[in-house]
């Protein structure tokens, strides 16, 4: 899809392409289920047990990923496929803990990632990279994360420009990260935390309160109490929208019930974000055609598009060069 975007919902595992974790998995002698390795999305409930069929698989493909040559490797199929699509800016969401055994530890993990990041980045295409603490371990790695991404804190391809919080939404206490939360601020960085996908308004009440969101990853329970999503779009936090993990995760029973056209009624900024293609087969420009299917036009198209560069780190000159394009490709097809 020609329409210029920008990606804020990617994480650096589920980016991968089925082909590239055949491939190594197959030189690291690990033997992966079909699940992972077929062309068929999950089809999963949005309970605990769906959840953990999901980490499970995930968590197999990112065992995988052993050293800095896949590391860059995965950053550099990352933003090819993006770049295919019309991306212009992807912020790249990784948590380096799980790759730090193989490269000696997290600092030189994300180093890597960052470096490579910068080499992949030139006039018509951006990377940046949020770091993401994971519900699952203790808020005090969190705040160790919060630390090394304040360290490499930026405003252009290569730095950090965000933290998040990710995992299942059921577990960890949400208010015990917001010390984490606070250091990443103080550096500029964006609040970015996953919320209101497996729960509801009560939960994102609760990150709101605790994390002070820039942008909520899903949020698309926010719809359930009008009132709160009124708050939340006062208040200006976007929504990271991803509607193939939204179906296959079982939290929307299709794509035509994916709230999108709700979100977008009620005021909110939206960028919409492919998750793990990896898991749910479908990439960003997938995103977009899901968007069509729910019955928007080309200039909802493009409102999406503009919100995408509106809600992000991207430089000025980045927004401004896509703002032009996008109103160029919206005039195209007659749609002002």
């Amino acid at each position: 899809m020609s329409l210029p975007k920008a990606h804020l919902h990617l994480h650096f595992t589920g980016s991968m392409a089925v082909s590239t974790l055949r491939e190594i998995a197959a030189e690291a002698g690990v033997s992966l289920p079909e699940a992972l390795l077929g062309s068929t999305p999950l089809d999963l409930s949005p309970d605990e047990r769906g959840w953990f069929r999901f980490q499970r698989l995930y968590d197999m493909a990112r065992g995988v990923v052993r050293g800095e040559e896949i590391m860059r490797r995965l950053v550099r199929e990352a933003a090819e496929a993006d770049r295919a699509e019309g991306s212009r800016w992807l912020e790249l969401q990784v948590d380096p803990t799980s790759y730090a055994p193989f490269v000696g530890g997290i600092t030189p993990a994300l180093e890597i990632i960052l470096d490579e990041a910068a080499e992949v980045s030139h006039s018509g295409f951006g990377m940046a990279i949020v770091v993401a603490a994971s519900r699952t371990r203790h808020p005090l790695d969190a705040r160790t994360l919060a630390r090394l991404a304040a360290r490499f804190a930026g405003s252009g391809p290569g730095s950090v420009v965000g933290f998040g919080l990710s995992n299942d939404e059921r577990r960890g206490v949400t208010a015990e990260f917001s010390r984490a939360f606070a250091i990443a601020r103080r550096a500029g960085l964006l609040s970015v935390p996953h919320g209101g996908e497996l729960l509801g308004p009560a939960h994102i009440r609760e990150i709101a309160e605790a994390l002070r969101p820039d942008r909520l990853g899903h949020g698309v329970r926010a719809v359930e109490d009008p009132a709160l999503l009124a708050a939340l779009v006062d208040a200006g936090v976007a929504f990271e929208v991803c509607p193939g993990s939204n179906v296959s995760l079982g939290v929307c029973p299709d794509i035509e019930d994916v709230p999108l056209t709700t979100l977008m009624a009620a005021g909110a900024k939206v960028a919409l974000g492919a998750d793990d293609p990896l898991i749910f087969r479908s990439r960003l420009a997938d995103q977009y055609r899901f968007a069509m299917r729910m019955g928007l036009t080309a200039a909802d198209l493009a409102r999406l598009a503009e919100d995408s560069f509106a809600v992000s780190a991207a430089p000025a000159e980045v927004r401004a060069r896509a703002s032009a394009d996008i109103a160029r490709w919206r005039r195209d097809r007659g749609s002002e």
